[in-house]
């Protein structure tokens, strides 16, 4: 459905595509399900630090710079919620907590691929933009 509605976009006349509000809002809930889930900056940089394995949280809060504990922590329990990591808690003294990424968490895998991909060009874009009006601002030297 999705796809049928972005080739009715590309057309550019919604009306003629027959596109209403109330069929793009139900093809669009999904994607508006994703975006709610994943985000902020730090949720892609948190599951990307725990690739590599089981972390505690100073660990991953290291691995993630300029991370503050308190985003850090409200992060870790959004990501738990959302079914992409869990929290062990080892009966150790002191208690010992780490997190581990679930199965499903390697599902992102794709989409951070196509987000990288996309963003690779969309940098590329603005900063032919940014050249292009340097270049045409830029003082002219004085032979």
């Amino acid at each position: 459905m999705m796809e049928d509605m972005m080739k009715e976009m590309a057309m550019g006349d919604f009306e003629a595509a027959g596109i209403d509000a109330e069929r793009c809002t139900r093809a669009l809930a999904p994607v508006r399900d994703a975006l709610y889930v994943l985000n902020g900056k730090w949720k892609f940089p948190i599951i990307i630090a725990m690739v590599q394995g089981n972390k505690r949280f100073g660990e991953i809060r290291k691995a993630v710079d300029k991370i503050a504990a308190k985003v850090l922590s409200n992060e870790l329990k959004e990501l738990e919620l959302n079914g992409f990591l869990v929290r062990k808690v080892h009966d150790t003294f002191p208690v010992s907590t780490e997190y581990v990424l679930t199965e499903y968490s390697t599902t992102l895998g794709p989409v951070m691929n196509e987000l990288w991909k996309w963003g690779t060009m969309h940098r590329e874009k603005i900063m032919k933009q940014v050249d292009a009006k340097e270049s045409k601002t830029a003082p002219h030297p004085i032979s």
